[in-house]
């Protein structure tokens, strides 16, 4: 009996994806972390090649540089360390022209913003970008940045004399060779919250954008997640019971797979508007929490 007739495959179409790390991470440890995610997406999505870039934030951090560590110094641990980057370090500032009061300023922003746009260049075009805790947070604001007119917001800032200064457009964005996103999955995401940073968000984003909120997320305050939300128009929200970590058990993996499978095949329906969908699974563990920022 002669083998039944397969039909042959054409060449797969390529699916690249910007993974953007959290606080104290690096690309090699969040490629690890998101495995499940990968082969989740490399299963429902048989006629793509998937291909993940995992680049590491330029700011080496010290044990000495993370609030709340009480273990030994990096020279007392030496290699046994694991190695922990970021993307920016948050300072609070005092305000120039209010007496007593501090600003939130994100230092070595730019360098975190050079560092992505150089993996744009050498690994994209990107169709989406993934993104948990400050990567998250990043990931909502590269989205931002690769939006038609989002330069144009920049520009048109008001002149602010003897204010705190807005953020300027990154000049390493200026020339890169890709368009908008389809797509951005935002892990235990937030707003950057100073008024600074104001020109990222406002305009809203167009970026079609799915949120995952921790029930007891103890690291990123809920209203922090919330400011990103509502400055993203018809975000999708899922909400799992664990805490502060990417969720990699079934309910979690569907929903982030369907909702890339509906933006890759331009689905649209509903209101628009934003969508809460609280899921039940068995809690994970809360291993390697990120820390504040």
């Amino acid at each position: 009996m002669s083998p039944p007739n397969k039909t042959p495959l054409g060449p797969k179409t390529s699916l690249r994806i910007l993974m953007l790390h959290g606080y104290t991470q690096s690309g090699p440890l969040f490629h690890a972390k998101t495995r499940a995610l990968h082969k989740a997406l490399t299963k429902a999505l048989p006629t793509h090649s998937i291909h993940l870039s995992y680049p590491t934030g330029p700011v080496h951090l010290n044990p000495a540089d993370i609030p709340g560590y009480n273990g030994p110094s990096a020279a007392e641990a030496g290699e046994d360390t694991e190695p922990a980057y970021g993307w920016w370090r948050r300072k609070d500032m005092p305000y120039p022209t209010k007496k007593g009061e501090t600003t939130i300023v994100y230092t070595g922003l730019q360098d975190g913003f050079t560092r992505i746009a150089d993996t744009i260049a050498d690994e994209g075009p990107f169709d989406g970008v993934i993104g948990f805790s400050q990567g998250a947070c990043a990931a909502g604001m590269v989205a931002s940045l690769l939006e038609p007119g989002r330069r144009d917001a920049f520009s048109s800032s008001p002149s602010q004399k003897d204010e705190m200064e807005t953020e300027p457009f990154p000049t390493s964005f200026s020339s890169l060779n890709q368009p908008p996103l389809k797509f951005a999955l935002i892990y235990s995401g937030f707003i950057a919250p100073d008024p600074r940073y104001i020109d990222f968000y406002k305009p809203s984003l167009k970026t079609p954008t799915l949120h995952f909120l921790g029930a007891l997320d103890g690291v990123v305050e809920e209203s922090r997640s919330q400011g990103l939300i509502e400055v993203c128009e018809g975000a999708k929200v899922v909400t799992h019971p664990g805490g502060h970590f990417l969720p990699s058990q079934r309910p979690w993996l569907d929903a982030a797979v369907g909702f890339v499978k509906e933006c890759l095949e331009q689905v649209t329906g509903g209101d628009g508007g934003n969508k809460n969908e609280i899921l039940k699974c068995k809690e994970e563990n809360v291993e390697d929490m990120d820390v504040p920022f």
